[in-house]
């Protein structure tokens, strides 16, 4: 069998933003999913994330996908997630975003890769303005499953998993998840490709982490942050590079 090639190309939510090591170096969910297909295949497999923080669904389906496609050699796979910044943005534009992600499955297609489309979980329970975070991610989710449906394609939607709301699934800032939530975002990931037995059951999810002890605290540690960027122009991402550009060998284990 050919070893598997996977790439993982996305904003925050597939850098694995919440779930550092000790050094502060996000692991996440598709860092656990390449482990997770060493682990069923019993070989090693060849890993890439180029996904980064703060990027707009323009630039994964544009640099990032440019990139994963120009690897040598060529990716077996590459997951997308995309969209959720550009929900968070005044305006977003639901058919552009649709437009781009048809755009990628395209071009996978078209170079013989295999391409898995994932929803974002929703963190609209736990956010200001959450409501409209939720209809408008609900509305992304709605586009990519129809193109998923129309093309083929296997999605993973962590959006409907009802499970993974749960307040112990999220880190502190109520918008990224702890290491549970990419836990369980990996295992949804494996159980769609066949790896069984990699989902947490429902019902296990840790005590919810610590939250700042006051309404004010919260906006003070977490939101006022993110408009203070948005104001200025920048992005939690601005001179991050992917954490790993190229292959990396992701050698079984047990």
């Amino acid at each position: 069998m050919d070893r598997v090639r996977y790439v993982a190309i996305g904003d925050s939510f597939t850098e694995g933003v919440g779930d550092e090591d000790a050094a502060g170096t996000p692991r996440g969910w598709a860092d656990r999913v390449a482990a997770g297909l060493a682990g069923a295949s019993g070989g090693p497999v060849s890993y890439a994330n180029l996904a980064v923080r703060g990027r707009l669904l323009d630039d994964v389906v544009g640099r990032q996908l440019d990139a994963a496609l120009a690897l040598d050699p060529l990716p077996t796979m590459v997951t997308l997630n995309g969209g959720g910044n550009d929900m968070l943005r005044p305006r977003s534009d639901l058919a552009r975003l649709r437009a781009l992600t048809a755009s990628a499955v395209r071009r996978c297609a078209d170079a013989g890769v295999r391409l898995v489309l994932l929803s974002g979980a929703d963190p609209s329970a736990g956010l200001p303005m959450g409501r409209v975070v939720h209809r408008r991610s609900a509305a992304l989710t709605g586009a990519v499953a129809d193109l998923a449906g129309e093309h083929g394609l296997t999605l993973v939607d962590a959006f409907s998993d009802t499970e993974i709301r749960r307040p112990g699934y999220w880190s502190p800032d109520r918008l990224h998840l702890g290491p549970a939530g990419h836990v369980r975002v990996a295992g949804l990931v494996l159980d769609a490709l066949g790896v069984r037995g990699s989902l947490p059951a429902a019902g296990t999810a840790p005590d919810a982490p610590p939250r700042a002890g006051t309404h004010l605290a919260y906006y003070r540690e977490h939101v006022l942050p993110w408009v203070g960027r948005r104001l200025r122009g920048r992005s939690s991402g601005d001179g991050r590079p992917a954490k790993y550009p190229d292959w990396t060998t992701v050698p079984p284990t047990g």
